[in-house]
């Protein structure tokens, strides 16, 4: 048996909390947990034989988000769409590779995969006349993927969701779901939630807008989903922590930097 622990390595949304310029709109400055980094989630298995860890999605905050987490070896990484807020940071799996003296194994579906090419495609494909080897082997994403480790296999299955002019993934890992950016779930990806612990779920701000969940929005589709407890994530300058965590039922948290969801004895 396993346990499985997710890190929410950043809960804030694509500018983080504060914005550039100290603006931290209704958030409490003197409340660590209102410090947002950008989203990402790490996933660790651990058994008696080591350690498998999968991080979702690679955000510009991730060499601070992993160094708070104690973390330089990777077994994957998996993403969920390609805007910047979860890619950019991708230059820093470099350090990972060097540590494990290995290429490193990233999956993606076909349009984030066309992003990552273009963007950084020497990182997958070593440029004529540099010195500098690849660091990363791309798999293309159509279904579950299982991530091999030390700590014994993690699947991921992923879902489609509408983030306003693209489709983004969540993912399912066993009694957890993660759904950082999305505005709709389509009625195939709706299955994928039943029975779910917890869902760490977006809600960016209060007001509806045209590419990710408001706050009533998404506790409607915590409603029907129904799981035991909810995260929320990716949120805006004017959701402060406390303010929010009162105003939520009692299975409902707003999320924060560093906070852990922990499960013993998993399969």
């Amino acid at each position: 048996m396993a346990k499985l622990t997710f890190t929410i390595l950043g809960c804030g949304s694509s500018g983080g909390v504060p914005r550039l310029g100290g603006v931290w709109g209704d958030c409490d400055p003197a409340n660590p947990k209102n410090r947002r980094r950008r989203c990402s989630l790490l996933i660790t298995r651990e058994t008696t034989e080591g350690a498998t860890r999968v991080l979702i999605d690679t955000s510009p905050d991730m060499r601070e988000q992993l160094l708070d987490a104690d973390v330089g070896a990777l077994d994957g990484v998996v993403y969920t769409h390609s805007h910047a807020d979860h890619m950019h940071g991708i230059d820093d799996l470099r350090q990972v590779v060097f540590n494990q003296r290995q290429r490193l194994p990233v999956w993606a579906d076909p349009p984030t995969q066309e992003a990552l090419l273009s963007r950084f495609g020497y990182a997958f494909v070593q440029p004529e006349g540099s010195p500098y080897p690849p660091i990363l082997d791309l798999h293309t994403l159509h279904g579950p993927v299982t991530v091999p480790g030390d700590g014994g296999p993690v699947t991921l299955t992923p879902f489609r969701a509408d983030h306003g002019s693209m489709d983004a993934l969540g993912f399912r890992i066993g009694p957890l779901a993660y759904l950082p950016d999305a505005v709709a779930i389509p009625a195939e990806s709706w299955p994928v939630l039943n029975g779910l612990d917890c869902w760490i779920v977006d809600a960016l701000r209060r007001k509806p807008h045209p590419t990710h969940a408001h706050l009533d929005m998404t506790l409607g589709w915590i409603a029907r989903a129904r799981p035991a407890r909810a995260v929320i994530t990716n949120m805006h300058i004017d959701l402060d922590y406390e303010t929010l965590r009162a105003e939520l039922p009692a299975h409902i948290t707003p999320a924060f930097d560093g906070m852990t969801i922990t499960y013993d004895n998993q399969p």
